[in-house]
C-alpha cells in the first residue's frame, strides 16, 4: 500500500512530549507512585530474607523465637506488600486513564481541525483506524505496561540490593543473565517496531476497503461488484494476518531467549552457592534466600521484558495518534492554511487569483476572482465538473487553495447535498448547532425549514431517536437547514443543498433555503436555475474559470451560456 499521502507518524521524542503534556500538572501523583512502588518492592524482599534466616536458625539449632519473629516478618511484609500494590495499581490506573482520556480528546480535536483534503488523500480508513484500533491498543496496553515497567524495575533494583546484603558474590553470579537478556532485547527490537508499524498500516488499509464497500453498498450491488470488493477485503485482511503472524514469531523467539536466561541464572546461583557454603564464606540459609530472591525475580523480569512487546505495539499506536495530534496543531497555526486569511466580522467572501488541484497537472480551478459583498447572494451555475463545488469548498474552508488567497470571516456555515443525521434524538441533532436552544426555538427553526410534517410524523416529537432510515433525503436536508437557522451565521454557503428534493418537495426546500440566506451573505451553488434567478448576482463556471458574471437579467440579455442554460431548463421544466 502506498503511504505517500498517509497522515504523519510522530517520532519517539514527539510521543514523549505529548505524553508529558497529557500528564498535565499531575507530576506530584507520579512522584507519589514512585514512592509506593519502591515500598512495595522492599516489602517483597523481606519474606525471602526471613526464610533464609529460618533455614539458618533450624540448621544451627537456634531458638523457636527466631522462627516466630521471621514468620511475623513474612506475614507483615506480605500484607503490607499487598496493600501497597493495591494502592499503586489504583493510583496508576487513575493517573493513566486520565492521561489517556486527555490524549483521546486531543486526537479528536486535532482530527476535526485537519483540512478535509488531507484526510481524503490519506483515506478516511487511516484516520478511523487511528481513532479506533490504535486508541484501543493504547487503552489496553498502557494500564498494563506502565505499572509493570515501574513495579518490575524497582523490584529488580531492590532485589539485587538484597542479594548484595546476603553476599555480593550472588549478585555478581546473576550478571551472567545480562548478556542473554541484552541479546534477546536487541534481536527483538531489531524487527518488532517495523512489524507493528506494518501491522497498523495494514489495519488502516483494511479499514479503508471496508468503509469504501459499506458507504457504496448501493453502487456495489447495482453494478454487481460484491465479488470484487470481497476479494479486496479478503486480501487486505490476510495482509493483516501475515503481519500479525510475523509479530507472533518474533514474540515466541523472544520468550525462548528469556527462558534461557532464567536457566543460566539459576545454574550460576547454585554453582556459586555451592562454593560459598563449602568454603565457609556463607550459609545454607543465605544461599536459600538468594535463590528465593532470584526465583522471585522471574515474574518482574519476565514482566519487564514481555511488556516490551506490549510497549512496542503501544508505541507504534501512540506514534500514529500523536502524528494526528501534531498535524492538527500545525493545521490550526498560521502556516497550516497559507492561502486563507480571516476577514473582519460582518465582511463578505473574497477570492483572489484562486487556483486548486486535487492531483498534479489537473487543475480544477484556475485564477478565480470573486467577491461576495456583505448581505449579497451570489449563485454559481455551470455544467457538471465545472468547479462549482470546489469553489464552495474553498470558500467554506473545507479545502485549501493551491494558489491565490481566500478571505472569509469566522462562523461560515456550509450545507451540501450530503448531510449527516446523528444516531440521537431530533432535539440532539438540532442542538448541535446551538446548545442553549429551547423547544420553542427548535420548533420555530423546523417550521421555517418547512419541516412541520416531520414533527407531526415522529411518534415522540423532538425526543424521537433518529437513525439512518428515520428521515427521507428531503427531511434530512430540512434538518440541515434548520441547524443553520439555529446557528445564525453571518455567511452561508449552500452547495446544491436542495438537490435531494423530488418534485413534490422541491418548492418547500427552495423556500426553506431562501429563508436561510435572507439577510445573510450567501454563496449558492444552484441545483435549479430558479435559485439563480432569485440571487442578486449569478456566476457561470466553465472548466474551472468564471465564464460569465452579472445579474439574471443581464446574463439573459447577453445571450451567452447562461441564457442557453436558462432556455434549456425552461424547456425541461415545461
Amino acid at each position: 500500500m502506498s503511504t505517500d499521502h498517509s497522515l504523519p507518524i510522530a517520532d519517539g521524542r514527539t510521543v514523549l512530549c505529548e505524553m508529558w503534556r497529557a500528564l498535565d500538572r499531575r507530576g506530584w501523583r507520579l512522584a507519589g507512585l514512585v514512592v509506593v512502588f519502591v515500598a512495595t518492592a522492599a516489602a517483597g524482599v523481606l519474606p525471602s530474607l526471613a526464610i533464609g534466616r529460618v533455614v539458618d536458625a533450624v540448621t544451627a539449632g537456634g531458638e523457636a523465637r527466631t522462627v516466630w519473629i521471621a514468620g511475623a516478618i513474612m506475614v507483615g511484609s506480605v500484607v503490607a506488600g499487598a496493600v501497597l500494590a493495591a494502592v499503586g495499581m489504583i493510583g496508576a490506573s487513575r493517573l493513566l486513564e486520565g492521561m489517556l482520556a486527555r490524549l483521546r480528546e486531543d486526537m479528536v480535536a486535532a482530527a476535526l481541525r485537519l483540512p478535509q483534503s488531507q484526510v481524503e488523500r490519506a483515506g478516511t480508513g487511516d484516520l478511523i483506524s487511528r481513532a479506533g484500533d490504535d486508541v484501543a491498543e493504547v487503552a489496553e496496553a498502557i494500564p498494563a505496561v506502565v505499572p509493570a515497567l515501574t513495579g518490575s524495575f524497582f523490584t529488580i533494583v531492590v532485589t539485587f540490593g538484597g542479594m548484595v546484603v546476603i553476599d555480593p558474590r550472588y549478585a555478581l553470579a546473576l550478571l551472567v543473565i545480562l548478556p542473554v537478556h541484552a541479546f534477546a532485547v536487541r534481536r527483538y527490537l531489531r524487527g518488532a517496531p517495523r512489524l507493528y508499524a506494518g501491522e497498523r498500516a495494514a489495519m488502516a488499509h483494511r479499514a479503508q476497503h471496508l468503509l469504501d464497500s459499506l458507504r457504496g453498498t448501493e453502487t456495489v450491488r447495482a453494478f454487481d461488484l460484491s465479488g470484487r470488493h470481497l476479494v479486496r477485503i479478503r486480501a487486505a485482511s490476510w495482509a493483516v494476518v501475515r503481519w500479525t503472524m510475523h509479530a507472533r514469531a518474533v514474540q515466541n523467539a523472544f520468550s525462548g531467549r528469556i527462558n534461557a536466561a532464567e536457566l543460566a541464572g539459576m545454574t550460576a546461583l547454585l554453582v556459586v552457592g555451592f562454593f560459598v557454603v563449602r568454603d565457609g564464606g556463607g550459609t545454607i540459609g543465605g544461599t536459600t534466600a538468594a535463590m528465593l530472591l532470584f526465583l522471585r525475580l522471574f515474574n518482574p523480569i519476565g514482566q519487564l521484558l514481555f511488556v516490551i512487546d506490549d510497549m512496542q505495539s503501544a508505541l507504534a499506536s501512540l506514534a500514529r495518534i500523536t502524528g494526528v495530534v501534531g498535524a492538527g496543531r500545525e493545521a490550526a497555526g498560521e502556516d497550516g492554511f497559507p492561502s486563507r486569511r480571516r476577514a473582519p466580522d460582518g465582511a463578505g467572501i473574497g477570492l483572489r487569483g484562486v487556483g486548486h488541484s486535487y492531483t498534479a497537472d489537473h487543475p480544477v480551478l484556475v485564477d478565480v476572482d470573486l467577491r461576495v459583498a456583505p448581505g449579497e447572494t451570489v449563485a454559481v451555475v455551470g455544467a457538471s465538473g465545472a468547479g462549482k463545488s470546489t469553489l464552495a469548498a474553498l470558500a467554506a474552508g473545507v479545502h485549501d487553495a493551491t494558489s491565490g488567497t481566500v478571505e472569509t470571516p469566522d462562523g461560515v456555515v456550509l450545507v451540501t447535498q450530503e448531510v449527516h443525521v446523528f444516531d440521537a434524538s431530533l432535539r440532539d441533532n438540532l442542538t448541535l448547532a446551538r446548545a442553549d436552544a429551547d423547544d420553542a426555538a427548535l420548533r420555530h427553526a423546523l417550521g421555517v425549514a418547512g419541516a412541520e410534517p416531520l414533527l407531526d410524523r415522529l411518534p415522540d416529537g423532538l425526543d424521537t431517536r433518529l437513525d439512518g432510515s428515520a428521515l427521507t433525503p428531503a427531511e434530512a436536508q430540512q434538518l440541515a437547514l434548520a441547524r443553520v437557522l439555529l446557528a445564525d451565521p453571518g455567511v452561508v454557503i449552500l452547495d446544491e443543498a436542495t438537490a435531494e428534493a423530488g418534485s413534490s418537495d422541491a418548492g418547500r426546500l427552495e423556500r426553506a433555503a431562501q429563508a436561510v440566506i435572507d439577510g445573510r451573505t450567501a454563496l449558492v451553488v444552484a441545483h435549479r436555475l430558479s435559485q439563480a434567478a432569485a440571487a442578486d448576482r449569478v456566476v457561470v463556471m466553465d472548466r474551472g474559470r468564471i465564464a460569465e458574471e452579472g445579474t439574471h437579467a443581464e446574463l439573459l440579455a447577453s445571450g451567452g451560456s447562461y441564457a442557453r442554460l436558462w432556455q434549456a431548463w425552461r424547456r425541461h421544466r415545461d
